[in-house]
């Protein structure tokens, strides 16, 4: 079974409140030298079978149609690596 990774990410013209209050919070809590933080959501999917490009494209319209909006967010699609070590595909936007 491979494990594929939906990283959804705000644009970054796109304020991010949450971000900010974290970014803010930081300092407070001593950790200092941090300038920004954006606050995201990660999928994690496991998938039956090879993951070909048939199986990507079809998580990437997953992406753009329920798990990203794509008016205000951005996300990248990656397959980790496989239990057997060897890496799967790539990366896709």
């Amino acid at each position: 079974m491979a494990r594929v990774v939906v990283d959804v990410m705000l644009k970054p013209e796109i304020l991010d409140p949450q971000g900010q209050a974290v970014q803010r919070a930081l300092p407070r809590l001593g950790f200092e030298g941090i300038a920004d933080v954006r606050q995201g959501k990660r999928f994690e999917l496991e998938v039956d079978g090879p993951v070909d490009e048939s199986a990507l494209a079809r998580i990437h319209e997953m992406a753009e149609t329920f798990l990203a909006n794509t008016v205000i967010e951005d996300f990248v699609v990656k397959v980790e690596e496989s239990e057997e070590g060897a890496a799967v595909a790539g990366e896709s936007k």
